[in-house]
C-alpha cells in the first residue's frame, strides 16, 4: 500500500482511493501517490496554499473574529473568472509543503486567538486531506465548527461520507446551463452534479442554519451564488431551481463581488464589472420567489475579495 509512514494519517480506504482517484466527478483514476497528474494537479500531500484568518465570508460563518480558512491549491473546475486563479490552476499547485502536524499546529495557533471555526476552501479534490485534518484536530481535543466551502462539483456519495464531520456546508451554485458551465468552468455536467450534491447536503442539514448565542453558525447549509455580468437570467434560473428543488427557506448568499481578473480580459461581457441594475434585478427575483433567509453584498464588495497568495495574509493589504 502506498503512503507507508509518510501518509499514515490516511485510512486504508483513503489510501486506496488516492491510489486510483475517482474522488470527484472527473474520475481521473490517477495514482496521486505518484504525483499530481490528474485534472486538479494535486497529489496525495496536503496541497495547501494558505492557512490564515479570513474575515470575508458571510457574517454567521466568520463571526466577529474571522474563520481559520485553509485554502487548498488546485481545483476540479476551471472557472475562467476565478479570483483565486493564482492557486487554483494545476501549474500552481503547492504539493507536500506542510506535514499534517504542521498544518494542525498552524490551525491550533489561530484557534487559540478565540476563533471558533475552520473552513476548508476548494476541498472537493482533497477530501481525504480534509478528513485527516479534522481527525487530527479532534485527537488534540479541538472541536471547531467545520465549514465545507465548495464549488459544488462534488459527488453525492462523497458528501454523504462527510456526514458527522462537517458542521456547515457552504456550497456554490454557479449555473443551471450546461453550455455556460462548459464555457466558463470546463464542466458541462456541473448543473446536474451540483444539484445532486446540494440535495445530499440538504438531507443532512435541512434549511435551518443553527446559530449560537453570538450569532455564529454551528450547523446547517448556506448556498452561495455569484451574479455574473450579462447573465441575469441564469441567476434567476438558479434561484428558481433552489426554490423548487430544495426550499425557499434555504439560507442564501447572493454575491455581487464579481471583478474581472486577467484571465477574462478578452472574453466579452465577463471583462466588465457587474452592474448595479443587474444585481438589483436578481435581488428582486430572490424576493419574489419567497427566499427569506440570507445575505446581500454591497456593489463595492469586490474590493475585499482580491487576494494575493504571495503574502502570508492574502486578504490583508501589506503595510
Amino acid at each position: 500500500m502506498p503512503g507507508e509512514g509518510r501518509f499514515d494519517h490516511y485510512t486504508d480506504g483513503e489510501k486506496e482511493l488516492l491510489s486510483s482517484c475517482n474522488l470527484c466527478p472527473r474520475e481521473c483514476r490517477v495514482n496521486r501517490f505518484e504525483g499530481g497528474t490528474g485534472y486538479c494537479g494535486a497529489d496525495a500531500g496536503m496541497n495547501i496554499a494558505s492557512i490564515c484568518i479570513h474575515r470575508g465570508e458571510e457574517p454567521p460563518v466568520t463571526g466577529p473574529l474571522g474563520i481559520s480558512n485553509i485554502f487548498f491549491s488546485g481545483c476540479n473546475l476551471r472557472c475562467i473568472y476565478c479570483q483565486n486563479y493564482d492557486i487554483s490552476r494545476p501549474q500552481n499547485v503547492v504539493s507536500n509543503t506542510y506535514s499534517l502536524n504542521r498544518v494542525l499546529d498552524m490551525i491550533e495557533s489561530i484557534l487559540q486567538e478565540g476563533i471558533r471555526a475552520v473552513g476548508f476552501v476548494s476541498p472537493s479534490h482533497v477530501v481525504p486531506q480534509v478528513k485527516a485534518i479534522i481527525r487530527g484536530l479532534n485527537e488534540r481535543g479541538l472541536k471547531p465548527v467545520t465549514v465545507y466551502n465548495t464549488n459544488g462539483y462534488d459527488k453525492p456519495g462523497v458528501i454523504e461520507d462527510l456526514e458527522g464531520m462537517i458542521d456547515v456546508y457552504l456550497p456554490d451554485y454557479k449555473y443551471v446551463s450546461s453550455e455556460l458551465s462548459a464555457r466558463f468552468s470546463d464542466s458541462n455536467d456541473y448543473p446536474a452534479v451540483v444539484l445532486k450534491a446540494l440535495k445530499e447536503m440538504y438531507r443532512q442539514k435541512g434549511s435551518k442554519l443553527h446559530l449560537d448565542e453570538d450569532g455564529i453558525a454551528e450547523s446547517g447549509m448556506l448556498i452561495r451564488h455569484l451574479v455574473l455580468p450579462g447573465h441575469v437570467e441564469e441567476s434567476r434560473k438558479v434561484l428558481r431551481t433552489i426554490a423548487e428543488e430544495l426550499s425557499p427557506g434555504v439560507h442564501l448568499s447572493l454575491m455581487s463581488q464579481y471583478h474581472p481578473v486577467p484571465c477574462v480580459a478578452d472574453t466579452g461581457v465577463l471583462s466588465r464589472p457587474l452592474l448595479r441594475e443587474e444585481y438589483d434585478a436578481v435581488v428582486e427575483t430572490m424576493e419574489s420567489l419567497g427566499f427569506r433567509n440570507g445575505w446581500l453584498q454591497d456593489m463595492d464588495s469586490f474590493r475585499n475579495y482580491r487576494p494575493d497568495f504571495s503574502r502570508e495574509h492574502p486578504f490583508e493589504s501589506s503595510m
